[in-house]
């Protein structure tokens, strides 16, 4: 049980994966299908944020925290002096002592998967809004979104077509 507490995001993500590609291999409908492979992106983006968060690690934010010598402006409320021992407060170094040695260090996480994330999300959204395009499209030629009603229609198109070319050589 401690072990299920312990790794909840990778569950999470897991389930999340497999519900997506149940999803995409599973329905011939291809709303049902984008909606797959959201999810599964959405799994992705979840995995690389869990595996990127740092125990005990601070965000690499500098604040001065000796930053008192600002007075109130007016239509700004508070004076900042007021706020600006909580942030730095808050976003104190910790220090970690390393284990075997007389040193502590101070751990920063790393902004560069969150970053890399936001990119793939913004990706995302753009081939989602695509794929949707695309089947906008393909309900206006064809009526339908299922994949197996247009795999027949584009079948008998080309028998209708390979039909008239065969009568077209033999009349040549």
């Amino acid at each position: 049980m401690h072990f299920l507490l312990e790794y909840y995001n990778y569950i999470i993500v897991i389930i999340l994966m497999m519900c997506g590609l149940y999803v995409v291999f599973a329905s011939s409908h291809m709303i049902k299908k984008l909606v797959g492979l959201s999810l599964f992106q959405t799994s992705i983006f979840l995995l690389y944020i869990s595996i990127a968060k740092v125990k005990n690690a601070i965000p690499p934010i500098l604040v001065d925290a000796h930053a008192n010598t600002h007075t109130q402006t007016p239509n700004h409320g508070a004076p900042t002096e007021a706020h600006t021992p909580d942030i730095a407060k808050a976003l104190s170094p910790t220090q970690i002592e390393i284990p075997h040695t007389q040193t502590t260090e101070i751990i920063y996480s790393n902004p560069l998967p969150h970053v890399l994330i936001l990119t793939a999300i913004v990706v995302g959204v753009a081939t989602l809004a695509i794929g949707l395009a695309l089947v906008v499209r393909l309900y206006q030629s064809y009526g339908s979104l299922d994949i197996e009603y247009i795999d027949e229609v584009n079948r008998q198109e080309d028998q209708e077509k390979n039909t008239r070319i065969q009568q077209n050589t033999v009349a040549q």
